[in-house]
């Protein structure tokens, strides 16, 4: 029996296989091992009944993580998932590894990810290259989910937002300024809570300000990811991976025209096509 799962900041999805069949499935919040312990992390797998069903029969896992990028972290999430699958043996590779693979297989290609956070690199078929992007959400993740929800609140701080879509907004999440700049400045999991407003850019997508808002997160994030690195690679294929991309193909692909670039395919949900490279 094997387990793969993919983790952004905000969600770790697991599936479990048994002989090429998926047997068992779930959720839990993300285990990036740049912000989470080991204490906290194994909470999570203890409060999780379908992972403590299947603990002791599952054999190998295969994680990907965002946080995992160097060697260290890599053995320390490792370490941890082995205190709790204690029969398995265990294969921890950062996001950018598994998107890659979700994507091309052992094909090379260009592998953007905007999911909670966001990066991009060139895949030779077995690594993705080395870059200076993943700097996180205070420095980085131009057109993630945290950089989108940054975006709102500060459209909503500075009164930019039409009228109704700041009633909306209100009407969802009980905001007022001095809660938000409380949330954000002075509690923890802000990366979380700046993801968690994507469910309004999805709600309201016919919405033409917040269109616009999310193309200027694509526009920054080509500029600063993806034109670099097709600079340097012009002759392979783009992907892109993760859940802001699966949400708004359609505005993705426009920005994409602009800049003259195809995109080949885009998986929202790269766990599935984890799964069955593994499982095969």
């Amino acid at each position: 029996m094997i387990a793969v799962v993919y983790s952004g900041s905000k969600s770790a999805f697991w599936k479990i296989s048994n002989e090429g069949k998926t047997v068992a499935e779930c959720t839990i919040a993300g285990i990036n091992p740049t912000f989470n312990d080991q204490k906290h992390i194994l909470y999570l797998l203890n409060k999780n009944i379908v992972l403590i069903n299947h603990a002791e029969s599952i054999k190998k896992i295969y994680a990907f993580a965002a946080g995992a990028s160097s060697a260290a972290m890599q053995n320390s999430l490792a370490e941890t998932l082995g205190i709790f699958f204690k029969n398995a043996k265990i294969k921890v590779k950062d996001d950018l590894y598994g998107a890659s693979l979700a994507a091309c297989y052992d094909h090379t290609g260009i592998v953007g990810i905007l999911g909670s956070g966001a990066n991009c690199a060139y895949f030779d078929g077995k690594t993705p290259e080395k870059n200076n992007f993943g700097l996180g959400y205070i420095l980085g993740d131009e057109g993630s989910a945290n950089h989108l929800g940054r975006m709102l609140l500060k459209n909503y701080l500075e009164d930019k937002l039409p009228a109704l879509s700041r009633k909306k907004l209100e009407h969802k999440y009980n905001v007022d300024r001095p809660l938000i700049l409380e949330r954000i400045y002075k509690k923890p999991g802000v990366q979380n809570y700046l993801s968690s407003f994507l469910d309004f850019y999805i709600e309201n997508r016919s919405d033409k300000y917040l269109e616009q808002i999310i193309d200027q997160a694509f526009e920054k994030y080509f500029t600063t990811y993806l034109l670099p690195t097709t600079a340097k690679h012009p002759d392979e294929e783009v992907h892109f991976v993760g859940t802001v991309a699966g949400n708004f193909q359609d505005r993705l692909r426009l920005v994409a025209q602009k800049h003259n670039i195809k995109i080949i395919t885009i998986t929202k949900e790269p766990i599935y096509n984890l799964l069955n490279y593994y499982s095969n």
